[in-house]
């Protein structure tokens, strides 16, 4: 039987042996890229590379010729590379930076959304409360309309109660009251 890596029908199971597997997290490396982009984009670090680039020119201009490493006459083409190099690194860490924090603005926008909904029906839902409630107080007895009430039962019962007293309107074998 032949083995697995010279069948064409079965996938190659192993990578080369000479080519490492390389694993990198990638939360560690958005947060080195976030942290890279936030030195970058402080005034100590453009005050850092102005003060580094000044002294490279300066060494390379001013020094003696033999003690020069990137003479001015090549056009300073090795602070040309670093800096070339600086850039091609800074570009795509910031980028991923930007992503990384437009994922947790959408999250958090997200989380906004739904609290500003749940807020909504909470509210929604007080009001519909407060309005029942309204509704309720208007129905129920106040108690000045209870004290009224009152008062013209009395009244009706005072004026029987007189009426009743007054002769001629009483029932037979009964005396009226003094």
């Amino acid at each position: 039987m032949a083995k697995s890596r010279d069948r064409l029908d079965a996938p190659i199971g192993t990578r080369s042996r000479f080519v490492p597997r390389i694993s990198i997290d990638p939360e560690k490396f958005g947060r080195a890229s976030e942290a890279f982009a936030r030195a970058m984009g402080t005034g100590g670090f453009l005050i850092g590379m102005t003060v580094f680039c000044a002294v490279w020119l300066s060494w390379n201009s001013l020094a003696p010729l033999d003690l020069q490493f990137d003479p001015k006459l090549t056009n300073f083409t090795l602070l040309t590379l670093i800096l070339s190099m600086q850039a091609s690194y800074a570009a795509p860490l910031i980028l991923l930076a930007q992503n990384r924090q437009d994922d947790r603005d959408r999250v958090k926008f997200e989380q906004d959304r739904q609290r500003a909904e749940r807020n909504l029906a909470d509210t929604e839902y007080l009001a519909r409360e407060v309005v029942a409630l309204r509704l309720a107080m208007e129905e129920m007895a106040t108690k000045d309309f209870v004290r009224d009430e009152l008062r013209d039962l009395m009244r009706e019962l005072l004026v029987e109660l007189r009426e009743g007293e007054k002769p001629g309107k009483h029932e037979k074998g009964t005396s009226p009251r003094k």
